[in-house]
């Protein structure tokens, strides 16, 4: 039997799958949710902040140490009022801190 192994790439399998295609589709909003408010994340935290999972209306923001999500923390209202004024509907935030260097 002769089967010809055809290779896709990631976008082409998302094309082709509709549950690859709207997780591929979250993951693109979720980027597009912390470029919307990077501006409000002080500078020194911006390379600690990683866009995390949309799970309907709540989303996750993936930080390296403690000390930055109890900082991001203190700014979740603004980001949340942030997002919703550009038409997201965001009723949550969530932090979760994950480990430096991994």
């Amino acid at each position: 039997m002769n089967r010809r192994q055809h290779s896709l790439t990631l976008l082409q399998a998302a094309d082709a799958s509709p549950t690859l295609a709207r997780l591929a589709a979250l993951a693109r909003e979720s980027g597009e949710r912390l470029r919307a408010v990077e501006s409000l994340i002080p500078a020194p935290l911006r390379p600690l902040v990683k866009a995390g999972p949309i799970d309907g209306p709540a989303w996750c923001l993936l930080v390296e140490g403690n000390a930055a999500a109890a900082k991001l923390r203190q700014l979740l209202p603004a980001l949340q009022a942030h997002l919703c004024g550009r038409g997201w509907e965001v009723t949550a935030i969530r932090i979760k801190v994950q480990a430096r260097g991994g």
